[in-house]
C-alpha cells in the first residue's frame, strides 16, 4: 500500500514530536521525500528507527507494556472463551474478538485506554459487511491445507489463540502457523510473547526476521518468506500488516480496526470500526 502525502506528513509529524534535532529531522525528511512508489509506511518507520538509533541510541523499551497487556487479556480469557463457546458460530465470534484485540496498538494509537478497549467487547457480533468475506474465508479454509496467521500486537495474540483454537476445531485438517516479529519493535508480538501468551501451543511460530512493524517481503527471513509463499490461507492482523501486504499480488484476508484517518477514509468507516476484508490478485 503506497504512502499518500497525508500519511507521509503524519509520519514526519510523529518524529517531530519526539525531537527538534535538525540534523535528525533532515534525514527523516529526506527518507520521506525520496521514498519509492512501492515503499510502505512500516518500511519507512523501520528506516526511521535505524536513523534514530544512530542519533539517540535504542528506542523505548516496551517489555513491561507488552507483559501488562498480555496479562490483562489472559485474565479476560476465561470470560471470552465462555462467550465464544456459547455463541451460535464460535469461530465468527472469536474472529470478531481477535479483531477487537487489534486496539492494543502503541504505534497507530495516540493513546491506548484500557477502559475503551474493554468497552469494545460490548459488541462482538459480526456485521453484515463482514459476512461475505467470512463465507469466502470458510471456503478457503475448507479447501486449504496450510493456514498462516500474521500477528500484530501483544494482548491481541491471546485472543488470536482463542480464534485459532476455534479454527482448528472447525477445520482439523489445517496445519496452522503464526508469524511474529523477528525482533522487538513497539508492542508487537515476538517469539517470546507467543510462548508467554500460549500462542505457541496452537500454532507453529515463525519469527519474520526483523524489527519491522509490518510484513515487508524484502526484509523477511528465508523461513518467513517460505511460510508466506506456501500458505494456502493467510489472515493478516492490523494496520501495519495491511499497509505492507496490500497490493502485493497475494490472496490475503485482513482483520483490523480503523485507527487513523487513512483507514477511515479508505473504508468509509468511523474510528475503531472493525474491518474484515479479502484481497485477491484478480480483484481490484
Amino acid at each position: 500500500m503506497r504512502i499518500p502525502d497525508s500519511c507521509a506528513k503524519c509520519l514526519y509529524d510523529r518524529q517531530l514530536n519526539k525531537t527538534d534535532n535538525a540534523e535528525y529531522l533532515a534525514e527523516i525528511k529526506a527518507l520521506i521525500d525520496n521514498r519509492r512508489e512501492d515503499d510502505t509506511s512500516p518500511y519507512l518507520v523501520y528506516q526511521f528507527n535505524r536513523v534514530h538509533e544512530r542519533y539517540f541510541g535504542k528506542g523505548a523499551d516496551y517489555t513491561d507494556i507488552k507483559k501488562q497487556y498480555n496479562d490483562l487479556v489472559l485474565k479476560m480469557e476465561e470470560g471470552l472463551r465462555q462467550e465464544i463457546e456459547r455463541s451460535e458460530d464460535p469461530l465468527a465470534k472469536a474472529l470478531v474478538m481477535a479483531r477487537i484485540g487489534n486496539y492494543i496498538d502503541f504505534g497507530a494509537m495516540n493513546h491506548v485506554d484500557k477502559d475503551e478497549f474493554i468497552s469494545l467487547f460490548g459488541d462482538t457480533g459480526m456485521s453484515e459487511r463482514d459476512e461475505e468475506t467470512y463465507e469466502s474465508f470458510l471456503k478457503e479454509c475448507e479447501m486449504g491445507k496450510v493456514f498462516l496467521l500474521i500477528c500484530d500486537n501483544c494482548g491481541e495474540i491471546v485472543i488470536d489463540r482463542l480464534m485459532l483454537e476455534e479454527l482448528k476445531k472447525r477445520f482439523p485438517h489445517l496445519r496452522i502457523k503464526a508469524m511474529v516479529r523477528g525482533k522487538p519493535v513497539l508492542n508487537d508480538a515476538t517469539l517470546d510473547d507467543a510462548e508467554y501468551s500460549g500462542l505457541s501451543k496452537v500454532a507453529e511460530i515463525i519469527p519474520n526476521g526483523e524489527a519491522v512493524a509490518g510484513t515487508v517481503y524484502g526484509l523477511l527471513s528465508g523461513e518467513a518468506r517460505k511460510a508466506l509463499d506456501e500458505a494456502d490461507v493467510i489472515l493478516a492482523k492490523g494496520q501495519g500488516n495491511y499497509e505492507s501486504l496490500s497490493g502485493q499480488g497475494r490472496h490475503i484476508f485482513f482483520a483490523l480496526l480503523c485507527k487513523c484517518e487513512l483507514f477511515m477514509n479508505r473504508f468509509s468507516l468511523p474510528r475503531l470500526a472493525g474491518i474484515f476484508t479479502e484481497e485477491r490478485p484478480d480483484i481490484s
